[in-house]
């Protein structure tokens, strides 16, 4: 069901800042920039072989990686898998009795489709999972 790595999203508080650490550090440059206001995140993108790594900063304290940051901290936040179809991939795991986030897909950044898999469900990792587009 998985095909690759997708991403590693990272919360972080100030993302300009994040992304320059990872600039200075790793000597990359962000493949891709985006808000994505019904997540409430707004991400960047840093390609690493086939992946990414996601850096994501709240769009406020009430969004999901809001509270994330005020219980946790910074830190992964999730994990994301690449799948041929979504919707395929929520209705094997719903009828395994796994605990989603999301019923079914809805749009991701970079025009994917994406749905969230419980933490509960995979030993405290909150999962992504990840259509491409096309």
């Amino acid at each position: 069901m998985i095909g690759a790595l997708d991403h590693v999203g990272i919360a972080v508080r100030d993302l300009d800042a994040a992304v320059q650490r990872y600039r200075t550090a790793f000597g990359i440059e962000p493949a891709h920039r985006e808000t994505v206001d019904h997540q409430g995140v707004e991400e960047v993108l840093f390609r690493v072989g086939e992946s990414y790594v996601q850096l994501l900063r709240p769009l406020g304290p009430t969004t999901p990686v809001g509270r994330f940051l005020e219980k946790r901290g910074e830190g992964m936040h999730h994990i994301g898998y690449r799948v041929d179809n979504v919707r395929a991939a929520l209705d094997r795991l719903r009828d395994q009795g796994h605990r989603l986030v999301d019923e079914a897909p809805r749009p991701g950044s970079r025009g994917t489709m994406v749905a969230f898999v419980h933490p509960k469900a995979f030993d405290g990792v909150l999962i992504e999972l990840v259509e491409e587009p096309g």
